[in-house]
């Protein structure tokens, strides 16, 4: 495309971008979200060895806390700064950032060392998480968008599958430093596809729009909460004074936070009123509560398959992939079916039904249940995660400003990344407190916790798990439809980004 003046405010609609500009970027896309979600699966596998090698076993968790906590507070910002700055140079940033940020962590000495370099790798693998499901909003119309958003959600769910075996033989083979190392290439050929594909957009917005206090305080309370969930899960009672403390701090800068957002922010990193629409109101509950499913599931059906069904835990480990292809199936299936139904809330509804009735099922597994029953809870589970996933973040695209686009969909993003935490934190104390930390540390070892005593505890904890994804089925029943608009025509709605006018330029 040859610079043109754009009258909707600089910025291609996706009828304005040829397929082969649509192919490239898309692949840079997918490349993107491939490194941002494999990594962490494949570094976990590698923690045993990276822990030893190092000797920093009392560091252990905290390689995985830095990271997430890091990537979960600057998704927000980075989704207004695509918003503001375009989504290609903001997307390029958090690609050389994360190449950079893992060839650190290869190079890491210590584990102190190892643990800040992956916060900083959790920095910028959070700039791309923000960015890469909105960039379809910038080159797919509402169908295939939908679709698209399915299939990368797809791509996200098959690295849950790949990511702990090929985490676990590149360690075996080479070394556990080339679990960082290997995202070096795929990195550069990820900034390659997303410097020549995306359309770069010129706005009028310069750094000093940037809402700096809203930045500073939305960091200042969102990451003690997110570390005061944290030590929930490392036996700090919600009671203690560390915890409570970091949550009462935090829980009271974001209320400065609000304050700062809705009285004094000229261009606020968080546009509230979003919160009144709707759609977007629902979505966001949505995306939370199907997020803490999919983090319960995940993190405690190995613990269903090995304490109280016997399973091995390399089979156990193979246990997960039917709710992985249920994500991975259903997504694109889903992304038809919503441009096909006039009334597509039923979809949501069937969705957030299907993950409730699989978490159902697994509060009934016993010691005698057999494997049938968790496998159908698994995949009805992820058949509803993989609806319920593209679902929200098509929703909140078609019901949002354009200028917003940005700050809307990485919301999203962002519930579904607190979302884990929360889910860690509280059905964690449900099971110490029935059966003691030392005895979720035994259990898998022969500690001495039977297997039906585990089995009471773990039904407690899939029941409440079920009892929190009603409360996002009931938010279905809510659901305005709203047209899954073309957003070329929103963009004429919406007067562009931000009103900021300028010229598109495409690489």
């Amino acid at each position: 495309m040859s610079q043109s003046d754009m009258s909707t405010g600089g910025r291609p609609g996706p009828q304005e971008v040829s397929s082969r500009v649509q192919l490239i970027a898309t692949i840079g896309a997918i490349l993107a979200l491939a490194l941002a979600s494999i990594d962490v699966s494949v570094v976990g596998a590698a923690m045993p060895r990276i822990a030893d090698d190092l000797q920093g076993l009392g560091l252990y968790a905290w390689v995985g806390v830095s990271y997430a906590v890091a990537a979960a507070v600057v998704v927000p910002i980075a989704g207004k700064l695509g918003d503001m700055f375009g989504r290609k140079p903001v997307l390029l940033v958090g690609l050389g950032g994360f190449v950079i940020a893992s060839w650190l962590c290869g190079i890491a000495q210590t584990m102190p060392q190892l643990v800040g370099f992956r916060g900083l790798a959790g920095l910028f693998g959070g700039i791309l998480m923000a960015n890469i499901f909105t960039l379809l909003a910038d080159i797919y119309t509402p169908e295939r968008r939908t679709q698209m958003q399915g299939l990368f959600f797809g791509v996200a769910g098959l690295s849950m599958v790949i990511g702990p075996p090929l985490g676990g033989f590149i360690t075996d083979a080479w070394s556990w430093r080339w679990v960082f190392y290997v995202n070096v290439p795929l990195g550069l050929l990820a900034i390659l596809a997303v410097a020549v594909g995306v359309p770069f957009v010129r706005t009028g917005a310069s750094w000093r729009d940037i809402d700096f206090g809203g930045v500073l305080t939305l960091v200042l309370g969102v990451v003690p909460i997110l570390i005061g969930l944290t030590l929930t899960g490392d036996g700090h009672a919600w009671t203690s004074p560390e915890v409570l403390g970091l949550l009462v701090g935090g829980a009271l800068l974001l209320v400065v936070f609000f304050l700062v957002e809705t009285r004094r922010a000229s261009n606020p990193l968080v546009p509230f009123p979003l919160f009144r629409t709707n759609q977007f109101a629902v979505m966001v509950v949505v995306a939370f509560f199907s997020a803490f499913a999919m983090m319960g599931t995940t993190f405690y059906v190995p613990l269903l398959y090995q304490g109280v069904l016997g399973v091995s835990a390399t089979h156990s480990g193979t246990l997960l992939i039917p709710m992985t292809l249920g994500l991975m199936l259903f997504g694109p299936v889903a992304g038809k079916v919503m441009t096909a139904l006039p009334r597509y809330r039923l979809l949501a509804v069937f969705a957030m039904a299907a993950i409730m009735a699989g978490l159902l099922m697994l509060s009934s597994v016993g010691p005698h249940t057999g494997q049938v029953v968790p496998i159908v809870a698994m995949v009805l589970i992820g058949m509803g995660i993989g609806i319920a996933f593209p679902m929200a973040t098509a929703v909140v695209q078609s019901a949002i400003p354009m200028s917003q686009m940005g700050a809307g969909t990485s919301q999203i993003q962002f519930w579904r990344m607190f979302a884990g935490p929360v889910a860690l934190a509280v059905l964690g104390s449900i099971l110490s407190g029935q059966i003691g930390v030392a005895g979720q540390a035994g259990v898998l070892g022969g500690g001495g916790v039977p297997p039906a005593q585990l089995a009471d505890a773990l039904h407690d904890l899939f029941l409440t798990s079920a009892i929190a994804v009603g409360i996002g089925l009931v938010a279905t029943f809510f659901l305005k439809e709203v047209p899954l608009r073309d957003m070329s025509m929103a963009r004429k709605a919406s007067g562009g980004r931000g009103g900021a006018k300028g010229k598109t330029v495409t690489a």
